[in-house]
């Protein structure tokens, strides 16, 4: 018997294994969902994650604004720039599988947004700083024009990231929502780096440098909207994409941002309180090393990672299905031979 303690982020929905039966072989598909509270007590969850089929909504992808906000659009993407940071709040824009096939090469050419009025960072802020210019909105999902593909290269899309983390887990997750978007028809992206007060700054124009990025997603699917969030150190990791996967509601808790309020709030309430790991398609990333990333406890090994709310691991190989809700402390008892 060996006992896993993770601080979770989610409420776990567990396979049942019943006594000699083998770990991480479980029968057939039974799966539970349960509600945990902070009072200690817990009730069986409504497992319904999809709403009805999804209405066409204009500006879906956009997160409620404040009467003062000044929302900057460009041809693929909307921002709101924050001028004591020197860059986006958030980046939202919506991928169609069209415009994922490519037709214009990659720019490199960098330079300030002429729409912001106070002025974005520039090519001096980055230089010998060790940070890389780290594009919020990829440039590879905006190929798809000419004028997309520049403003893409514009400095109120940039970042400043540990190169580790922009060539590598970051650059997996744009590579995984770009084919989502091709698998999907359509996906509504939002994404950006948690601003928060004290953090620190490179080049005269003291450009934050982020602890964290985040990102949601929704798509649109014939069987209703379907979300996803996910929040990351800004640092290298070879863990599982999935391990940084949490609810839309832990990224709103989180960056203080109400993603998708254009939703119909009972939809938007639904979507935004589960994570339907397996309504995902994962494999694209397959070329991460698991065994590299998980503790060595067999075929049910944990995969933790430093989050901003503590350890957790939203994905238990062989029993996690689904996690609902936001920080939970539990204990998760693992019944694996040694």
């Amino acid at each position: 018997m060996r006992t896993l303690t993770l601080i979770l982020l989610s409420l776990f929905a567990l396979q049942t294994i019943s006594p000699g039966q083998e770990a991480g072989k479980p029968r057939g598909e039974k799966k539970v969902v349960i509600q945990l509270y902070d009072d200690g007590t817990w009730q069986y969850a409504d497992t319904t994650s999809r709403a009805e089929k999804p209405v066409p909504v204009k500006g879906l992808e956009i997160p409620k604004t404040k009467p003062d906000d000044q929302v900057i659009s460009h041809t693929a993407y909307s921002l709101l720039f924050n001028d004591q940071h020197k860059q986006a709040r958030w980046i939202a824009y919506e991928l169609t599988k069209e415009e994922t096939e490519k037709s214009v090469e990659r720019t490199d050419k960098f330079k300030p947004d002429p729409d912001v009025k106070n002025g974005t960072a520039t090519d001096r802020d980055y230089e010998g700083s060790g940070y890389d210019r780290g594009h919020l909105a990829p440039a590879a999902d905006m190929g798809w024009s000419p004028a997309s593909m520049a403003e893409s290269f514009y400095y109120s899309n940039m970042s400043p990231q540990v190169p580790a983390f922009n060539r590598g887990i970051w650059k997996k997750l744009e590579e995984l929502v770009r084919n989502w978007a091709g698998d999907y028809e359509a996906i509504y992206v939002v994404t950006g780096p948690v601003l928060n007060p004290g953090l620190n700054t490179i080049g005269p124009d003291k450009v934050s440098v982020p602890d964290y990025f985040y990102k949601v997603i929704l798509d649109s699917r014939e069987q209703g909207y379907n979300g996803i969030g996910f929040i990351l150190p800004n640092s290298g990791s070879s863990l599982p994409l999935q391990s940084f996967a949490v609810t839309i509601d832990s990224v709103e808790k989180f960056t203080g941002i109400d993603f998708y309020p254009a939703l119909p709030d009972k939809q938007e309430k639904q979507i935004e309180k589960t994570l339907c790991i397996d309504c995902w398609n994962w494999k694209y990333t397959r070329s991460v090393n698991q065994n590299d990333a998980r503790e060595k406890t067999g075929d049910r090994a944990s995969a933790p990672v430093l989050s901003p709310f503590g350890r957790f691991s939203p994905l238990q190989r062989g029993d996690v299905r689904r996690t609902e809700g936001y920080i939970l402390s539990t204990n998760y008892v693992s019944s694996v031979s040694q």
